[in-house]
């Protein structure tokens, strides 16, 4: 993958952090999320994975504020950032790639990137820059006058990514990025995710059902259960954790296994 550099400036400060304190959201009286805490630092790659209706994706939309805590806080970089807006967040560096498409398909590639860019305040010209320069970066440059819709799954995958980056984002919460892939791509999917820690230094929340990637490459892992944080670690610790395996296996299982 190519690194691509630009002459705009980058603002980030060194040492930022996302970070959910005692977050909990109730529907209907069914607790969703329950007393929750997550600390997510720039320039890594956390994963949070859990069973179906563990709540990933509940605190997901409270980090980016699709969605408001009944109880808790979310700040940015030591900035209490409960009550803003999603776009005012985006302004602030938080963005989110979505498990289903959010792309103009009418528009071309190049021109769903630039969109992004120019909603974060960025001039014309500089949003042509960077549509440029992410295209490139990400594999995808060859499909830049393309209808978006018309592009493979695996590649509009990667424009959701561009069109992220393209904000000039502290942190990007991946949700289900690697959903409907095929088993062949998620390997170059893999050095994608990697790319927006590594050559563009924002920080990643990766949630994903694919082990193989999220062990891959994350840098730590939180596992939630039934609303409550189960445990939290690096990807070898995660692996054995008996309470991990039970969350996602059963206890039987758990037990024919043990030694």
């Amino acid at each position: 993958m190519d690194v691509v550099e630009t002459n705009a400036k980058d603002d980030r400060r060194p040492g930022e952090t996302l970070r959910a304190a005692g977050v909990s959201r109730s529907f209907q009286g069914v607790q969703a999320l329950a007393g929750v805490d997550l600390e997510l630092h720039d320039h890594e790659v956390v994963g949070l994975i859990g069973p179906n209706g563990a709540g990933k994706s509940t605190l997901v939309n409270l980090l980016t504020g699709f969605d408001r805590a009944d109880e808790g806080s979310v700040e940015l970089s030591g900035r209490d950032i409960t009550r803003w807006s999603p776009d005012r967040r985006g302004r602030a560096g938080l963005t989110r790639t979505f498990q289903h498409s959010h792309a103009f398909r009418g528009l071309s590639v190049r021109e769903n990137v630039e969109v992004a860019a120019l909603g974060t305040g960025a001039s014309p010209r500089d949003a042509q820059e960077r549509a440029e320069g992410l295209l490139k970066g990400l594999g995808i440059a060859r499909y830049a006058d393309a209808p978006a819709a018309n592009l493979p799954h695996g590649h509009e995958r990667r424009l959701g990514v561009a069109r992220a980056l393209a904000t000039r984002p502290r942190f990007v919460l991946m949700d289900e990025p690697a959903a409907g892939l095929p088993e062949g791509e998620v390997s170059a999917f893999a050095e994608v995710v990697r790319s927006v820690r590594d050559e563009y230094g924002a920080g990643v929340l990766l949630i994903d059902h694919n082990m193989a990637l999220v062990m891959d490459v994350c840098d730590r892992v939180y596992v939630l259960d039934q609303g409550r944080m189960l445990a939290g670690g690096a990807p070898d610790e995660i692996r054995a954790n008996l309470d991990v395996a039970a969350a996602y296996l059963g206890d039987s299982a758990v037990r024919d296994d043990a030694p």
